[in-house]
């Protein structure tokens, strides 16, 4: 297994953001859409946010069809803002921090994913799946 490799190595650069103006419908269709499960919410290139499925499952009906719960997602999702529900100045790291760094810190906090940062900029996000995917790699190098 590779030691100290940098969490750019593994990070998801194709970034996936919403901003303070965008709406929860368009948030619900993102996660939907892109089947993520972490959205960074921006203002200018600069994390100002992070917003989980399991926030907006928190407030919602997300995956009822029920024609009464839609009117009262739609009820919801109209009194609420991005802003209101997701996590605010998250936790940030750097590009050069090692994998082994981030898996640290994930593992003593409640949360699932990680916006990379860099000069004050949003570069990527490191999720949980990209660090089990890189694990899963790693074991079948091991195995050749």
């Amino acid at each position: 297994m590779k030691r100290l490799e940098p969490v750019s190595k593994i990070m998801t650069k194709k970034l996936i953001t919403l901003s303070l103006n965008d709406d929860l419908y368009k948030a619900e269709k993102a996660f939907k859409e892109n089947h993520i499960r972490h959205i960074p919410i921006v203002k200018n290139k600069h994390i100002v946010g992070m917003l989980s499925l399991t926030d907006l499952k928190r407030i919602s009906f997300l995956d009822s069809y029920d024609a009464q719960e839609i009117k009262i997602d739609n009820a919801i999702y109209n009194m609420l803002s991005i802003e209101q529900i997701m996590v605010k100045n998250p936790i940030h790291i750097n590009s050069n921090i090692t994998i082994k760094a981030v898996v640290e810190i994930l593992s003593k906090n409640e949360f699932h994913a990680l916006p990379v940062v860099d000069n004050s900029i949003l570069v990527g996000i490191i999720t949980t799946t990209d660090i089990l995917m890189y694990l899963l790699k790693q074991y079948e190098l091991d195995a050749v």
